[in-house]
C-alpha cells in the first residue's frame, strides 16, 4: 500500500486557486504571458481556439491558470453537457442569470428613431433591464431643446441623447450645442443612419454603398445591394445579423456606453 506524505509546503507558498470558468463561443480571453487577446471560436481535446481581432486564428492548451478573464487569472475547463449557460452578454458583459429587472428609473436614454432603439435593445437589451433604464425614440432630433425641457433632467433624472450623423458643421450638431444642461449628455456617432453602425462583415457586403446625394439614403442602399426597394425588410435583414457587439462600428459601441455610465452615475 502506497504511504500517504503530506504537502509540507507552507500555506503561503502554495499557489492560490483560481476560477475555473467553462469554455463558451465567443467568451474574449487573453492567453497569460502573451499579448494575444481573442475571442474563442472552438474547443476541442484539451485546447482552445482564439480569434483577435485581426481575424488571425492560433490554438492553445487549456494549462492550468493559463488566461485572463476581465485581467484576473482564470482556468478554462470544457463546458459541461447539456445547454450551455451564458456568461456573456451580447454587449460583453458578465451575465447575471436569474437577475430580475430593476424599477425603471427616472432617467432615459433617447435615440432618435426606431431603428436605432431596436439596435440598443438588440444589444445591451439585458443591460438595461439590470440598470433599469428605459430607451425611447424621437422620430428626429429638429426639437430637441424643446423635449429637453419638456423632460425636465435633475441630478436623479439624467437624460442621455444619442444622435445620428453628428460631425461638425452639421446640422444635428448646432441642434446638440442648444442643449446646455449638466445633467443632459448628447453624442452621437458620424453616420448617415443607424445602419451603417453595422459592420459590413455582419451582412456580408465588402463596404456601405455610397449613395448619391439628392436620393434617399435606405432606398439608394437597398438598390446598390440588389434588395428589394423594401426600408422595413431590409432594416430587419440587417437586424438579424447583429448577435453582439462585435457585429457594431466601435463608434457606436462606445457612445452608447458613455451614455449608459452617464444616466447611471450616482447623483
Amino acid at each position: 500500500m502506497r504511504e500517504y506524505s503530506p504537502d509540507l509546503t507552507p500555506q503561503w507558498k502554495r499557489p492560490k486557486a483560481v476560477p475555473e470558468v467553462a469554455v463558451e463561443p465567443d467568451l474574449v480571453v487573453e492567453v497569460a504571458g502573451t499579448d494575444f487577446c481573442g475571442a474563442v471560436v472552438a474547443c476541442e481535446a484539451g485546447t482552445v481556439t482564439l480569434e483577435d481581432r485581426f481575424g488571425r486564428r492560433r490554438v492553445f492548451p487549456m494549462e492550468p491558470r493559463g488566461f485572463l478573464l476581465d485581467g484576473e487569472v482564470v482556468t478554462l475547463v470544457r463546458p459541461p453537457r447539456g445547454p450551455a449557460v451564458p456568461t456573456r452578454t451580447a454587449s460583453g458583459s458578465i451575465a447575471v442569470p436569474g437577475a430580475r429587472a430593476r424599477v425603471a428609473r427616472a432617467g432615459r436614454i433617447y435615440v432618435e428613431g426606431r431603428h436605432d432603439a431596436e439596435l440598443v435593445e438588440r444589444v445591451w437589451g439585458d443591460d438595461l433591464r439590470i440598470e433599469g433604464v428605459v430607451v425611447e425614440y424621437l422620430e428626429g432630433v429638429d426639437d430637441l431643446p424643446a423635449v429637453v425641457a419638456e423632460f425636465g433632467p435633475a441630478p436623479d433624472a439624467r437624460l442621455g441623447v444619442l444622435v445620428d450623423h453628428l460631425v461638425t458643421g452639421s446640422k444635428e450638431s448646432r441642434i446638440a450645442a442648444a442643449v446646455t444642461s449638466p445633467d443632459v449628455l448628447v453624442v452621437g456617432h458620424p453616420y448617415v443612419d443607424v445602419w451603417q453602425a453595422v459592420k459590413p462583415s455582419a451582412l456580408g457586403i465588402a463596404a456601405w454603398p455610397v449613395v448619391p446625394r439628392g436620393q434617399d439614403w435606405k432606398t439608394g442602399v437597398c438598390r446598390a445591394l440588389g434588395w428589394p426597394e423594401n426600408t422595413g425588410a431590409a432594416w430587419q435583414r440587417i437586424l438579424s445579423r447583429v448577435t453582439s457587439y462585435k457585429d457594431l462600428e466601435p463608434t457606436l459601441l462606445g457612445r452608447v456606453e458613455e451614455l449608459i455610465d452617464f444616466v447611471t452615475a450616482p447623483d
